[in-house]
């Protein structure tokens, strides 16, 4: 009998858990990666660090290396794209992105990690030079050589969401001088409620950066093909080097007229990650996974939520009948801007609002130790939003804050947020007290009891 051929439609996160979940767990299986880029494969999350020069070096900035699935009896094949899907026939279409030859790949399963692409402006000079993104292998290589480059000083990024924020800060360190623009009205604003953004700014001005935030940008200035400034409501801000970190859109337009893709071109699944398409899954930032808080489909561009759809999909991969559902995720992550670091998790106010969802926010803000150890030894300034339905008390997201690392604090939150615990769960919940770390009452105790209401402890 012969054994049953999987084909993987990118590399990444998805594309990699899948393949790792197959080889352990089945016997009986041929697995195959096509990935369309040359690296296989760069982390892009770790990019910041390689720019710091905090990683052994940048090849080993990857999600694992294409021996690594070989010696498990995989196959991968670089430098070739996926470019359609033939359903009736249960074949690919790959095409070698060196020699330009395509050849038809039969399947029995097909998995699409597909993944995104950076979203650009179309604006006016689109076309000049040092205008870069910041994701892939290449985009590092080059963002790196202009770090080295003196001349390039002045430094303009567009986006101030994770990526925005993280190239601000190696730039900055690099000794340039950054200005972040952005449309929203304050940095990281899908991310963060108001109360948490606002130290976020007083952060990043504190460090050199210049803010422009809620303009409108129209246009890249320059000389001699290269770009010289962003224009935007009427000013124009000086750039020997445009970084844009204006968002992604899904990779998904080799399948129009093939899969169902919703307005944005995001793949439509079932509670099952299945496609329209018989045999043929989806997983990974292409598609809207199941948003717990919300209780809905949102779009969730995170590697932890690829892994999760890729390991659902491969242990049910096989069943004749479907059952059990993808069980769906809240969205967390964590990022340092500067001497701060947070961590957020599930719907904020805004998020909240964008899916319809009845929402309140509390802001907490307390020290981490008792009053009685001082500032200059460790009891730093600690800030908590829990999100919350106010009819029930159930909690929907939140986020931790500090000088101090706190965030292991938001893996809590995420936990109470994936089980629908409610404020008066979190508000007793039995979690340790060592003054060398915490309060008498541990802060998200604290911060459940002050949405609640309860007497200031």
């Amino acid at each position: 009998m012969e054994n049953t051929k999987v084909v993987i439609v990118g590399a990444s996160h998805g594309g990699h858990e899948s393949a790792i979940e197959l080889l352990q767990k089945y016997s009986n299986v041929d697995v195959t990666i096509y990935e369309a880029g040359d690296f296989v494969s760069f982390m892009s999350c770790g990019m910041e660090l390689f720019l710091e020069d905090q990683v052994t070096s940048q090849d080993d900035v990857r999600n694992f290396k294409p021996d690594d699935i070989i010696k498990m009896g995989g196959n991968i094949y670089n430098n070739h794209e996926v470019t359609a899907i033939d359903a009736d026939k249960k074949q690919v279409t790959v095409k070698n992105v060196i020699d330009g030859t395509s050849e038809a790949v039969d399947y029995d399963k097909l998995i699409l990690s597909s993944g995104v692409t950076p979203r650009s402006l179309s604006l006016p000079g689109n076309d000049l030079a040092n205008i870069y993104e910041m994701r892939g292998y290449d985009w590092a290589t080059k963002i790196k050589a202009a770090m080295n480059n003196d001349a390039i000083q002045n430094v303009v990024v567009i986006g101030s969401g994770y990526i925005g924020i993280e190239a601000t800060e190696a730039f900055t360190k690099a000794g340039k001088q950054v200005t972040l623009l952005d449309s929203m009205d304050r940095p990281l604003a899908t991310y963060l409620d108001p109360e948490m953004t606002k130290y976020i700014e007083k952060e990043l001005e504190a460090n050199g950066v210049k803010l422009g935030m809620g303009v409108n940008i129209t246009s890249y200035q320059g000389e001699n093909g290269t770009v010289t400034a962003v224009e935007a409501d009427g000013k124009q801000f000086p750039a020997d080097l445009v970084i844009c970190a204006t968002g992604v859109i899904p990779n998904t337009d080799w399948l129009k007229g093939t899969l169902n893709l919703d307005q944005r071109g995001f793949i439509e699944t079932d509670p099952y990650l299945r496609t329209n398409l018989p045999d043929v899954y989806a997983i990974g930032d292409a598609l809207k996974p199941y948003n717990i808080p919300a209780n809905q489909q949102m779009p969730i561009a995170l590697a932890t939520t690829a892994r999760r759809e890729a390991q659902y999909v491969v242990d049910h991969l096989f069943e004749n009948q479907a059952a059990v559902p993808f069980a769906g995720v809240v969205g967390s992550s964590a990022l340092s801007v500067f001497n701060l670091k947070f961590a957020a998790t599930g719907l904020n106010s805004m998020t909240a609002k964008r899916a319809n969802v009845n929402a309140q926010t509390n802001f907490y803000q307390d020290y981490l130790r008792p009053a009685y150890v001082p500032v200059k030894n460790g009891n730093l300034p600690v800030y908590v939003t829990i999100t919350y339905n106010p009819l029930n008390h159930q909690i929907l997201g939140g986020s931790v804050m500090s000088p101090y690392d706190v965030t292991a604090q938001g893996n809590v939150l995420a936990l109470a947020t994936s089980k629908k615990l409610t404020l008066e769960d979190l508000a007793s919940a039995d979690f340790f007290f060592q003054p060398g770390f915490d309060r008498q009452w541990s802060l998200l105790n604290l911060a459940a009891q002050s949405a609640l209401g309860w007497q200031r402890f």
